[in-house]
């Protein structure tokens, strides 16, 4: 059996003082787990094996575009990190597991995931957080699109957005149409019927309720077993989302597979051989 070689006294260094709670500190971990680098693909899997034992992870993670939000980015309370999604589906970037474990180990008790919005592949997100929140917006068009792209089905709380001024009316609306296609299909948990409620992010009205929801859910899924349980399925997802990577970036680094792969599409491109074939030739490469 071979062991997993010792963290650096650099990892060291940078794992204590994320875990005191240095802002910067936490900066150059998420960096160094995001990056491409070949160094730094190594350094961050020390960084991760040095912090994961000690850290308990509540789920939630990256919030997006700091302009959008200039009172988080000046509030010493609040940690804000945009990360790229670059081309990984599910709407969330390729690390944002491993982001929402520094978050927390240094220090943060709420981590929130902000996604790119796009539909189907939002089961991603769900996949790795406590609590998934739609935010809709009213009289868009969005409530028949949300419907069909199934976040309704995989929503814990739907909350229409802009429910000030003249817009009260559309949003009151879209929360009547949300709840009522909440009535034809099977919440996700027995324990927990998703509330649809209306807020206006300009005015601040109805937010404090909407935290209050997020807090109930906490506690019914608690008292049920359910958060725990939850939570120990996300791991299990965790280890398989981490071995697929770790077997395409095998068959990306090794320049002998990484030709024999390029004669394989060739060869499926110009119908020699098919699909399921050339993927068995391929899966017989990593063994």
């Amino acid at each position: 059996m071979t062991l997993p070689k010792k963290p650096s006294a650099d990892i060291k260094l940078l794992t204590k003082e994320l875990r005191a709670g240095s802002r910067a500190a936490l900066a150059r971990a998420i960096t160094l787990i995001e990056s491409r680098r070949g160094d730094h693909q190594a350094s961050a899997r020390d960084l991760v094996q040095t912090v994961d034992p000690s850290s308990a992870r509540t789920g939630g993670s990256i919030l997006g575009d700091k302009t959008r939000m200039a009172r988080l980015a000046a509030s010493d309370k609040a940690y804000i990190r945009p990360s790229p999604a670059s081309g990984t589906l599910g709407g969330v970037a390729a690390k944002s597991r491993e982001a929402m474990l520094l978050c927390e180990a240094a220090g943060f008790d709420v981590v929130l995931v902000e996604t790119v919005g796009i539909g189907q592949s939002e089961t991603a997100v769900c996949d790795m957080t406590d609590f998934f929140l739609a935010l809709m917006l009213p009289g868009a068009g969005d409530e028949l699109q949300g419907i069909k792209k199934g976040l309704v089905e995989l929503a814990d709380m739907i909350a229409i957005n802009k429910a000030d001024g003249d817009n009260i009316k559309r949003a009151n609306l879209a929360a009547a149409e949300y709840r009522g296609a909440l009535h034809i299909l099977a919440p996700r948990s027995e324990h927990w019927h998703p509330p649809v409620l209306t807020y206006s992010a300009l005015t601040g009205a109805g937010i404090g309720a909407l935290w209050q929801k997020i807090l109930d859910h906490r506690t019914a899924m608690s008292a049920s077993g359910e958060f725990a349980a939850r939570r120990r399925q996300q791991q299990v997802k965790w280890m398989w989302s981490m071995l697929e990577q770790r077997m395409m970036a095998r068959l990306r680094a090794d320049q002998a597979i990484r030709a024999k792969v390029k004669k394989i599409e060739a060869e499926v491109a110009d119908g020699r051989i098919t699909p399921a074939l050339a993927a068995e030739q391929i899966a017989g490469m990593l063994r």
